[in-house]
């Protein structure tokens, strides 16, 4: 009964006088039965009042980093083979501008956020946009992009685990243990939770391409030949297929990845105005990491560029990286699934204390989705075991839409005001 806020029954001294009356809680916008027991509704209010300032806690600077851990970690390792495949002129180009891009539209997507406070999750903008069939629409494409990316990273801890064992044990053994570390990670449901993990991930991304950039530039230098001998080339391959152009794009496309979980990462802000601050300085990141990553891996590599691009570095070094990496692999991916459950689970308790986490039937509830969540997501690591691939089919299914096309539809629907060549952005 505790953990049911919209339920609670009224009691008026006698069964024929018995009846609920509606209560709204100014705190949290709830509805809240009055009771004759006022014990049980101030223990409600205080579990919602506690729960509500649990997940207000994040700041501009701890969502800087929650973006930077929702994005960098496939991105960074899947795009050396992808400037390969590219060249070096487009992958650099491509790299910058969809960067640049990606800050429009998170502006976008935050000027919404903005302006209809109430959305809390992607889901919400599709029923804006299209009324109750688009937020279903969007809700399915919003949990199916983060289950393919929990898959993905499910996937590159099953890569990394046999790479660092030798491929002594069967890598679906590993890809199950990976879905077990990915699991644990994603049991604290807020993302200010996260976000403290999160500086272990940045530093562990940062120190694993190190790594491999050192080990593969004294690779190269020691190569017969030198560096100069390494044949990278500045456009595209001429036997270049659409397909592979595709896939190459596309793993471009889901490094800047982050604008899916963007309403809801807000919704978590104590100040959500400041929003602008942390993507400007995350996006400014990531777009260093992912040129600086891709060409310089690459032209140390050349065409033997391997993705994900740790393997490129040799064996001993590789398992060293990997090794280095594993946080990264696991704390984002995990990351990816507390966005997804929080519009899960929010939306199954969305009139009960229980969407906070923080009663028996909210805890239990949580653990049981995600682990439930986390089982799919190794299912679909195992029926596509190819990295590339998986992430190609996640950005071109989801990504590029979620974090490009549909931001623009959203500013035509949601934020133009006036008419004709007057029409201007509502703050």
């Amino acid at each position: 009964m505790a953990d049911d806020i919209a339920t609670v029954p009224a009691f008026s001294g006698s069964k024929k006088n018995k009846k609920d009356v509606p209560y709204t809680s100014p705190e949290d916008g709830m509805d809240i039965m009055e009771v004759a027991n006022e014990g049980q509704v101030d223990q409600l209010k205080k579990i919602a009042a506690d729960g509500n300032a649990h997940f207000h806690r994040l700041g501009w600077k701890r969502l800087t980093i929650v973006t930077i851990v929702e994005a960098v970690a496939l991105g960074a390792l899947s795009l050396p083979a992808a400037f390969h495949t590219l060249g070096m002129f487009l992958g650099v180009l491509l790299s910058v501008l969809l960067g640049v891009a990606t800050i429009f539209t998170s502006y976008i997507i935050g000027q919404v956020k903005l302006k209809h406070p109430e959305i809390l999750h992607y889901a919400d903008a599709g029923r804006m946009l299209l009324g109750r069939f688009g937020y279903e629409l969007f809700g399915a494409a919003f949990v199916l992009e983060l289950l393919f990316v929990v898959g993905s990273h499910a996937l590159t801890g099953s890569i990394a685990l046999v790479t660092i064992n030798g491929g002594k044990v069967c890598s679906i053994a590993f890809s199950a243990v990976s879905a077990v570390i990915l699991l644990i990670l994603a049991i604290p449901p807020s993302f200010s939770e996260v976000a403290i993990l999160g500086y272990v991930d940045f530093v562990s991304i940062v120190a694993a391409i190190g790594i491999t950039i050192i080990a593969t530039g004294i690779q190269g230098t020691n190569s017969p030949g030198g560096l100069s001998s390494i044949e990278w080339t500045v456009w595209p391959k001429e036997d270049l297929s659409f397909s592979k152009a595709f896939v190459s794009v596309s793993n471009i496309v889901l490094a800047y990845s982050f604008a899916i979980g963007q309403f809801s990462f807000m919704d978590e802000m104590h100040t959500p105005r400041d929003y602008m601050k942390s993507i400007w300085a995350s996006v400014s990141i990531q777009i260093v990491i992912y040129t600086l990553t891709g060409a310089i891996c690459y032209a140390f590599i050349g065409p033997n560029v391997q993705s994900p691009a740790l393997l490129s570095a040799g064996n001993l070094v590789s398992k060293i990286a990997f090794g280095v990496a594993l946080p990264v692999i696991f704390i984002s991916g995990s990351i990816n699934t507390t966005v997804a459950l929080r519009y899960v689970h929010g939306r199954m308790f969305k009139n009960s204390v229980a969407r906070y986490v923080n009663t028996p039937l909210g805890w239990s509830t949580w653990i049981g989705l995600v682990t439930i969540f986390t089982i799919l997501a190794w299912i679909i690591a195992e029926a596509i075991p190819i990295f590339s691939d998986l992430l190609s089919i996640c950005s071109s299914l989801f990504v590029s839409g979620f974090s490009f096309y549909i931001p623009a539809v959203m500013w035509f629907v949601m934020l133009r005001e006036g008419k004709g060549m007057q029409r201007t952005t509502s703050p």
